[in-house]
């Protein structure tokens, strides 16, 4: 039994396919450099002209959104006090009543 030896034309066409596709993947691998270097240059320009609007426009959206999530959260844990009120009251025996019964005396 012999192995399979693949002629030295087929070696040959394998090498030049494997040189063609790493030589077009290392120019485009160039290109996308390039072009990511430029983009960063024109990006840094605009954003250091637009400085003056941008930075108080991010303090502004910081701050609104902020605001936000600070009084929906108090809303929420409001909404969550009066719930367990609710059922305390009701008799429903909430988590942490143990504790509040004990905090009256009448554990």
């Amino acid at each position: 039994m012999s192995r399979y030896e693949p002629s030295s034309g087929r070696k040959a066409v394998k090498f030049m396919t494997a040189g063609t596709i790493g030589a077009a993947l290392l120019v485009w691998s160039g290109l996308t450099l390039t072009g990511t270097v430029i983009a960063v240059v024109v990006a840094t320009a605009v954003i250091v002209m637009f400085s003056p609007i941008l930075v108080p426009a991010a303090i502004a959206v910081f701050s609104v959104i902020s605001g936000i999530v600070f009084s929906s959260g108090r809303g929420l844990a409001a909404v969550m006090v009066l719930l367990w009120i609710y059922n305390y009251v009701s008799g429903k025996h909430p988590p942490g009543a143990d504790k509040w019964i004990m905090l009256e005396g009448g554990g």
